[in-house]
């Protein structure tokens, strides 16, 4: 184990700085709001064509849930240049793909293409951001669609039951605690008026991010941009993003979900925790390491180490945190026990191994190998114009800036063990957490 964690260590100081050697990053905002950032990838020529909306799950009115994700649906109905299912049908005949996706902070839309037909995939998707059609008869096709996905996706997996449960659990009066994908009622009496309303507010030039990477230079996207998306006229319905924000968590809180479904139980803890703030992304830093340091590359982790090796009594255990959230979000560890060891006694043993963090801090190599993988992490993303373009759209749609997603890596870098400790005595309350069981069919009758 040493030898491996001393390679970890080696690997990080080989590594180039290859943030000191950024790829081109170039943005500008057009007079309609709209913001264009384009990054420089010349390897090939391909460029990814990415919108990203200032609007997720967690802005709906109140009663809408899962009207976000059912737009992004609804965006492929057509408009009257182009018509009902022939916009990813033009996608493909040039080459390309394309799709889009949801989250509680944005809505993104992308094409991969060959670099010349970027004029092409602006034209298109300027023409959808104003001017799609919608009728009835397409907004209860897609509706029915989106059910059939949650009975697929969520319904029907305990596990995604068990994670809505605990968001909500989580979060009593922020948007979080509502699933992405909707409640069933809700989804099922959205109306075609709702689904208007929501697009004629939120998708506008003055509420998106236009990223470009690939085979491109600024000065040709910055004037497509203009050609295209210029002008579209802005909503004036958008203003500050103002969400319901967390009172102070005063007791711990505990679910537990039975399913027959579940063969393999497991604990999970979760606690809010802040997310990165422009300027000031120390914090999330420290956090960053702690979910690494505590439960990242599986059995070299600290839970990994004491409850799978040590100890024997689990088959799995990590920790997640994300910062990259426009609001506070969780960090949170889970244990997966040995058939023979109850839920009890593993989330004993999980406490246990946080006091022993506490009291006995970072082992200095565990810490080395955390920096290093998360700075191959940030490295191998550089070679995907996916990964570049998510990278930057994700960040600027949770309002950081293109200054913090560069300065990041070396922010991580320069976290220390004192940082890390100071956040987990932070962090690590349990009168400020949300602690879930998930059992199957054997817990489920007692």
């Amino acid at each position: 184990m040493r030898k491996i964690l001393g390679l970890a260590v080696l690997a990080m100081a080989w590594v180039p700085n290859v943030w000191a050697q950024q790829v081109p990053v170039t943005s500008y905002r057009l007079e309609n709001g709209m913001d264009v950032v384009v990054i420089e990838d010349h390897r090939a020529p391909i460029v990814t064509h990415m919108v990203w909306y200032r609007v997720g799950a967690a802005d709906e009115p109140v009663g809408k849930s899962g009207i976000a994700h059912f737009l992004e649906h609804l965006m492929f109905k057509g408009t009257e240049a182009v018509p009902d299912g022939i916009f990813s049908e033009v996608i493909e005949a040039n080459g390309g793909e394309d799709n889009a996706f949801t989250s509680q902070d944005y809505t993104a839309y992308y094409q991969q293409v060959a670099a010349d037909r970027l004029p092409l995939m602006m034209e298109m998707e300027a023409d959808r951001m104003r001017g799609l059609i919608l009728d009835d008869a397409a907004m209860l096709t897609e509706r029915d669609v989106v059910l059939e996905e949650r009975a697929l996706r969520t319904d029907s997996d305990p596990g995604s039951l068990f994670s809505e449960q605990r968001n909500a659990a989580q979060f009593l009066n922020h948007p979080y605690g509502t699933p992405i994908i909707g409640w069933p009622d809700e989804v099922d009496a959205l109306t075609l008026q709702d689904a208007l309303d929501f697009y004629a507010l939120f998708y506008a030039p003055n509420n998106a991010i236009l990223v470009v990477a690939g085979d491109v230079e600024p000065a040709d996207v910055f004037a497509l941009a203009k050609q295209y998306y210029g002008p579209v006229v802005p909503s004036d319905g958008i203003g500050k993003r103002v969400r319901p924000q967390e009172p102070p968590q005063r007791a711990e809180r505990r679910i537990i979900f039975r399913d027959p479904r579940v063969a393999t139980p497991y604990v999970m803890r979760t606690y809010l925790a802040p997310n990165r703030q422009p300027g000031a992304q120390a914090q999330a830093a420290a956090l960053t390491l702690l979910a690494d340091v505590l439960g990242g590359g599986g059995i070299t982790s600290l839970l990994g180490q004491r409850l799978q090796i040590e100890e024997e009594i689990a088959l799995a255990s990590g920790a997640f945190y994300s910062g990259l959230s426009y609001d506070p979000d969780t960090f949170g560890m889970y244990v997966v026990p040995t058939p023979e060891v109850s839920l009890e006694e593993a989330e004993t043993r999980l406490d246990a191994t946080l006091e022993y963090l506490l009291e006995n801090g970072v082992d200095p190599d565990r810490l080395a190998r955390s920096k290093a993988t998360l700075l191959a992490d940030e490295t191998y993303a550089m070679d995907s114009q996916m990964g570049l373009t998510r990278r930057y759209g994700a960040a600027l749609t949770s309002g950081l800036t293109v200054e913090d997603v560069q300065a990041w890596p070396d922010i991580l870098q320069a976290v220390t063990e004192d940082d890390i400790l100071a956040a987990a005595r932070d962090l690590l309350n349990i009168r400020q957490s949300v602690t879930g069981y998930l059992k199957g069919e054997e817990e489920a009758s007692q």
